[in-house]
């Protein structure tokens, strides 16, 4: 009898352990998404909203060309309530810019947001945002910069998001632009979007294959801890950056190493690492060197130089799909799954 009852308390114990793991492991911000789910692709007569989620927008000058760019392509286009809303920083208060971004992720008309500019502010509406219309009815989230929060908190969702051009960026001169106006209008409309990108003597040669994830460094690294953080296992990394002093780039960079991004990443892909700070005292490293110190003992390739981020030519790549990359010293290639 005594057996017996240590038998089923021992049984118990089991079961109360293995349920504790598995809430840890279901709570863990750190999830793995195996495979992504991809909104339908823009065809004429659909329509796509241009909301700010995050900095004010000074110029309504960009949002103009912005609207009359994809209105030629066939969409129609609407603008956030709040989009010239101004709140110091911010395009308007953190309410407001839930309204706005809440009422574009429910309507099932709309089938893209478009962001309207980064700057900062994102992170301060992230838990603001209910998903559950667009789990159901899932659409393209498109930019870049400070919208990593937004990419990084759907990615863990489950859905492939698009970093691209955003309105802004019609400040940049119209033949600075083509290329990137190009490729943002191929991936809306689900053309094939591939590159072949010129070499540079810091890339470390290999090949890869993984989904695609990243964004803008200081935010990826501002995400750790939190439930919108990304899992890099098995994943190819990206990171762009602007206005950074050297240091700082160090920083974040261990930041990530520390945190574990780079464990059992498959590969790492260098954006456009802009407009860098210079310090009084001379940091020592350029930037590709603090990436190649921080990932020395890890056999990933790394491919600098790929164009996106925040320079004139800043080309679309799908957050959440699989790509193959094949790096090289004197050119790479990125290419993307269907």
């Amino acid at each position: 009898m005594l057996n017996q009852r240590l038998l089923i308390l021992l049984i118990s114990l089991l079961s109360v352990s293995v349920s504790h793991s598995q809430n840890l492991i279901d709570s863990s911000p750190f999830k793995v998404i195996n495979s992504l789910k991809k909104p339908a692709y823009l065809k004429v007569g659909d329509t796509i909203a241009i909301v700010a989620p995050a900095g004010v927008l000074k110029d309504q000058e960009p949002i103009n060309q912005a609207f009359k760019m994809v209105e030629s392509w066939g969409l129609n286009v609407v603008l956030g309530k709040h989009l010239f809303g101004s709140n110091f920083h911010f395009s308007g208060t953190e309410n407001e810019r839930i309204e706005d971004f809440q009422s574009a992720l429910d309507a099932k008309n709309i089938k893209a947001i478009w962001c309207g500019r980064g700057g900062y502010g994102t992170v301060r509406i992230i838990d603001g945002l209910d998903f559950t219309e667009f789990k159901k009815h899932p659409k393209w989230i498109i930019g870049y910069s400070d919208i990593t929060v937004l990419h990084s908190h759907i990615h863990t969702l489950g859905f492939e998001t698009l970093h691209a051009m955003m309105p802004m960026n019609m400040k940049v001169e119209e033949k600075d632009r083509i290329k990137t106006v190009k490729t943002f209008k191929k991936a809306l409309f689900g053309k094939e979007i591939n590159y072949k990108i010129t070499g540079s003597n810091y890339n470390k040669i290999g090949e890869a294959k993984g989904q695609l994830v990243g964004g803008n460094l200081a935010i990826l690294q501002s995400l750790l801890g939190s439930v919108s953080s990304i899992n890099t296992k098995g994943k190819i990394l990206f990171i762009e950056e602007i206005g950074e002093y050297l240091y700082s780039i160090d920083r974040m960079v261990y930041a990530l190493k520390r945190s574990g991004y780079f464990e059992e990443c498959s590969g790492l892909i260098i954006g456009d690492i802009s407009n860098i700070k210079e310090n009084s005292t001379p940091f020592g490293q350029t930037f590709e060197e603090i990436i190649l110190e921080a990932t020395k003992e890890y056999h990933f390739p790394i491919l600098f130089g790929f164009p996106a981020g925040h320079e004139d030519t800043n080309k679309a790549i799908f957050l959440g799909r699989k790509i193959e990359m094949k790096v090289g010293k004197q050119h790479s290639i990125v290419k993307f799954s269907d």
